[in-house]
């Protein structure tokens, strides 16, 4: 997203190029106020010709600055910046002062970041100030021009700049006077490898009075951490102060003029860098985060725990005589690294190019240590020199994948993708750009991504922008220094592993609008996808969003439900946070998914609509885009200067965002009727609840209380098992389904009456004919299918399919487990005080006994899928008068059983309800075959041994 800040003043140092905003003079108003001066400052507000003059004497006493030759005073130089959810808010500032007797110029030169949108600029010239206001870039063109004509002060903006991106401001000062300059810009923070990082640049070129960077952090989500790394430099070691709480942090930096000498009796400054805050978000769902504030919502999406997808990856490297020296030597450091990160599950190629193409193997290979130590080699032989022919090269890649999916080679789950190192523009084969960019795109039929490493200022990166986005991808340019292989090799690790694809986002139609891109391709691990949309907050008290998603050899479907007004109390009572975050951030998305669209737009037509789109939008919230300029005017508007990029060549107009795929496939699986119009395929398998009458359940819950119903007979029978936490218990052991429930016992956190009460703490299911292992604990539940696995947590709301195994969480609540048409299992959760001096969280088991197991069944509940004859005579008074004593013959023995209550938690998980039963003392003892210790196992997948 360079193209934002490109409008208006981008400054490139030793004679890249810069875009200079220069007054060519300046008002008389101003000169005759040099004699009002006191200590080289006017005293107090004046009106001349009805102007106002601000008072400057806010800036209290200016003695004591440190000047250069040029006389020139920089009373003070500072950065205020607010990040609210992911959105940053940046104010640079700067007084400065000419002290010389003659007029010169005082330059204010801010770099800012890429992508960042320049929203406001100010300059006070002793009282007088000039602000601004962004108009569509012909309109703004014509006014500077009507007020150049009458003779009127006026500025221009020049331009050869090709990547870096400063904002540079150049007026002319008459001696003896002041000047503050200020600069408002913002940003939506992108997470990669697995941290936000804020990146200030902090370039005041001379010592400052007051040097002050603050940075303020309020995330609702709750911080990780935050970090500063020295990026200044060990001359400011223990100067950053940092301020964390549970959710908001203060960075503050504000070295004394002393510490920002370079020396003790130096004059020039020691500051001279980027400022940067690193930071991550706590994330308990997997659904991601919904944040819904004044009429907008923002879904944040950045799930863990997650096995890779394995990749199939094309190298594609320029080989060509530019690479020579240098750029080659880094890339060949670079790509052996890189090679030496693959996966046993990857499979990979090489190929280099010049004006001809080599490949090192002409189909994929696995990612194995030889196949690895061979490709290795062969970099290490590579001699640079020739054309480039990248249309020829990505052809030959995009075979290579096509022929392997085409042969049934590449593993249904896998990522596959094309990553393009090149230094140039083509030089051979077919020179058109836009003609290898169709040819691509038709080569790669939306099947592969690309990915695209521009190294150095000869490569158009604009167009490896345009072809990256056009096949859901991303570029990067890299700088030719000796950072070459440290930047190749960070940009790899962020496309490195893939996590899901196919991901699509879903809400209620007639709840949202104007929701931004919502198809993605793919998901990579430590990044984040963020979606953002209008909301109807006004008849709509919740917001529901359902992702689904293909995660390794498992699909998902993730539910997220959210107060509209949750935010509410914590955003008003933050007198940092940014009040219109979420609508900032919702323009952010658009305007830069609008600029994507344009590029890649197939006809003229479409592509004057999407610009006429993105002029509106960039009107309405007064941002400057490649449509639109700034005009610098003071309050009379008879003196403008004009914010403006005359177009570069070589940028193009308006590279697209990154990563973004709006054609990915839908994923429809299990979303419900409002977020889809297509129905869920057949062969998703339905989930079966298990029946919610009390009467028709075997359950283990509490300290572990068994419930066996017998629906012969209608009888509950209950049982207690005593054992030692630790131990795991085998509840059903089914051979001939090849179906396993165990569940291992977790003790209270002391003793009471002498007794240590246990509870389940994990279960763990094994579906042998599947091949699949599901471990739920009071904390995540993760499926397992061989090497891989997928995780959810008690705070998402959600769905795992796999093989026909169905896995649904209800948030805080329950799991239900569900195979098929055959059985269904529900697992409950019993959440506790955390501070409790006796209880801890722990799990209750509910199975239907319409549960199809085998005859073979067996365990603790699975014995009593074959229902034993029970015969229950001589009722008589108890010890208690409710809890009387009768008599039970089962299974040959003549069991003393007892009348009672227990709970059932299904409808009610903090009182339970009341279900009538039959106890069996000792362990179930003479109920249940054996004894309870026959029924301990080693391990949580073990099935039971016949005795």
């Amino acid at each position: 997203m360079k193209y934002l800040i490109c409008f208006l003043i981008l400054f490139l140092v030793s004679g890249v190029g810069s875009f200079d905003l220069v007054i060519d003079e300046i008002p008389d108003e101003v000169e005759n106020l040099i004699d009002l001066e006191i200590n080289g400052f006017p005293s107090s507000s004046k009106t001349r010709n009805g102007r106002y003059q601000r008072s400057t004497s806010d800036w209290g006493y200016v003695g004591d600055l440190v000047e250069d030759d040029d006389k020139i005073g920089l009373y003070s130089y500072k950065v205020q910046s607010t990040i609210t959810s992911r959105l940053a808010n940046t104010m640079v500032q700067a007084k400065m002062v000419n002290n010389a007797k003659r007029s010169q110029h005082i330059v204010f030169d801010v770099q800012v970041p890429k992508g960042a949108f320049i929203d406001n600029f100010t300059m006070d010239i002793n009282g007088i100030t000039f602000t601004s206001k962004i108009r569509e870039k012909s309109e703004a063109r014509k006014m500077y021009s009507q007020a150049k004509a009458k003779g009127k002060a006026a500025g221009i903006v020049r331009s050869n700049a090709l990547d870096m991106e400063n904002f540079k401001t150049e007026v002319n000062v008459p001696p003896g006077m002041r000047i503050q300059f200020e600069l408002h810009y913002h940003e939506m923070i992108r997470r990669k490898l697995s941290s936000y990082e804020h990146v200030i640049s902090v370039k005041p070129g001379r010592l400052a009075k007051h040097m002050e960077v603050d940075v303020r952090i309020i995330e609702p989500q709750g911080l990780r951490y935050v970090h500063v790394p020295n990026s200044l430099g060990d001359h400011f070691d223990g100067i950053t102060t940092i301020s964390k709480g549970e959710k908001k942090a203060h960075v503050s930096f504000k070295p004394t003029m002393a510490q920002q000498r370079k020396c003790p009796t130096c004059s020039s400054t020691a500051v001279d860098g980027n400022f940067v805050v690193q930071y991550d978000v706590n994330r308990e769902t997997t659904g991601g985060e919904l944040e819904i504030f004044n009429g907008y919502f923002i879904h944040f999406f950045a799930p863990e725990n997650l096995d890779p997808l394995p990749k199939n990856i094309l190298f594609v490297i320029d080989v060509s005589g530019s690479m020579w020296g240098l750029k080659m030597k880094q890339t060949i450091e670079a790509m052996k690294a890189i090679l030496s990160e693959l996966r046993a599950a990857d499979q990979f190629s090489l190929i280099d190019f010049n004006h001809n193409v080599r490949c090192w193997r002409d189909n994929l290979v696995s990612a194995t240590p030889a196949q690895v130590e061979d490709a290795k080699k062969y970099i290490q032989t590579i001699h640079p020199n020739g054309g480039t022919n990248i249309n020829e090269a990505l052809l030959r890649a995009t075979f290579i994948l096509n022929e392997a999916q085409n042969l049934g080679m590449l593993d249904p789950n896998s990522v596959s993708m094309i990553v393009l190192v090149s230094d140039g523009d083509p030089t051979v084969g077919e020179l058109k750009l836009t003609t290898i960019q169709k040819n691509v795109k038709q080569s790669i039929k939306d099947e592969f991504s690309l990915f695209c490493l521009g190294i150095g200022f000869d490569v158009d990166y604009d167009f490896l922008q345009r072809i990256a986005t056009d096949n859901r991808g991303m570029a990067q340019r890299i700088f030719g220094n000796q950072e070459t292989s440290a930047q190749m090799k960070n940009f790899y690790n962020q496309v490195s592993t893939p996590l899901l694809k196919k991901i699509q986002f879903n809400y209620p139609q007639e709840s949202v609008s104007d929701v931004t891109q919502s198809s993605f391709h793919n998901y990579f691990g430590g990044s984040e996808i963020v979606v953002a949309g209008k909301v109807d907050t006004e008849n709509l008290q919740h917001l529901e969003s359902i992702v689904t998603a293909t995660a390794a050899n498992a699909e998902l479907v993730m539910e997220t439900l959210r107060d509209v007004e949750e935010l509410d109390g914590f955003m008003k009572k933050d007198r940092y946070a940014d009040p219109e975050f979420t609508k900032k951030l919702w323009a952010y998305l658009t305007v830069n998914q609008m600029l994507a669209e344009r590029n890649t737009a197939p006809t003229a037509a479409l592509k004057r609509n999407i610009t006429k789109s993105i002029l509106q939008m960039s009107l309405d919230h007064h941002i400057v885009t490649p449509f639109t300029a700034m005009l610098i005017e003071n309050a009379e508007k008879d003196e403008i200067m004009l914010a403006d990029q005359p177009k570069d060549p070589r940028r193009g107009c308006c590279p697209g965002t990154l990563g973004l795929t709006p054609n990915a496939p839908n994923n429809n699986k299990g979303i419900p009727a409002w977020a889809n119009d297509t129905i869920a395929p057949a062969s998703l398998p339905e989930q079966r609840s298990p029946p919610t009458s009390s009467l028709s359940i075997n359950r283990v819950d509490n300290d572990p209380h068994f419930i066996i119903h017998l629906p012969k007979s209608q009888r509950n029978i209950c049982f207690n098992i005593n054992s030692e936490p630790g131990k795991i218990l085998n509840l059903v052991s089914d051979p001939g389904t090849g179906v396993v429930v165990n569940g291992q016992l977790i003790g209270a956190k002391k003793t009471e009456n002498k007794k240590l009460n246990t509870y389940f703490g994990k279960i763990g299911f094994y579906f042998k004919n599947k091949g699949l292992k599901v471990e739920i604990t009071t904390e995540t539940i993760t499926l397992k299918d061989g090497s891989y696995g997928i995780t959810l947590t008690w705070s998402d709301t959600g769905h795992i399919i796999r093989k026909q195994l169905l896995i649904s969480v209800m948030k805080e609540s329950n799991v239900t487990v569900t195979v098929g048409e055959e059985m269904s299992f529900m697992v409950l959760l019993h959440r506790v005080w955390k501070n409790h001096p006796v209880n801890v969280d722990f799990l209750g088991i509910y199975i239907p006994p319409e549960n199809q197991f085998s005859p073979a069944a067996h365990g603790l509940i699975g014995q009593f899928a074959s229902e034993p004859e029970v015969y229950i005579h001589h009722q008589r008074p108890g010890q208690a008068p409710e809890k009387p004593q009768a008599t039970m013959e089962v299974k040959g023995n003549k069991l003393t059983v007892t009348r009672g209550l227990q709970k059932d938690y299904r409808t009610d998980r903090v009182l339970g309800t009341d279900v009538q039963c039959w106890f069996v003392h000792n362990s179930g003892k003479g109920f249940i075959d054996g004894h309870y210790k026959d029924y301990l196992v080693p391990h949580l997948y073990s099935f039971l041994k016949k005795p």
